[in-house]
């Protein structure tokens, strides 16, 4: 039942504007969403150490991923875009 109530939560926000925070809040409940599913249906609960240990390092994995995937990305910008081809370049044989 939570779950359908985060879900429809998410739902409803969706439709008001909160204008910054929209994103924020989503990510928020959708953090909710996936901490439940994990937590319960996943059985981490009742899991040994290795199991949760090894999540762990996959969440941790998975952040480094994106991290590299949006330095990337907001880094495109600082190389000079490259000048256009020249009509007026010298013939390369006679």
């Amino acid at each position: 039942m939570c779950l359908i109530g985060l879900t429809l939560l998410t739902t409803g926000v969706a439709f008001l504007n909160l204008g910054s925070l929209n994103t924020p809040v989503a990510l928020l409940i959708a953090f909710s969403k996936m901490f439940l599913v994990i937590y319960f249906f996943m059985h981490m609960r009742t899991s040994s150490g290795l199991v949760r240990v090894t999540m762990i390092a996959a969440f941790f994995g998975f952040a480094l991923l994106v991290a590299f995937t949006m330095s990337d990305y907001h880094t495109r910008s600082w190389t000079p875009t490259p000048s256009s081809w020249s009509t007026s370049a010298p013939p390369t044989h006679p």
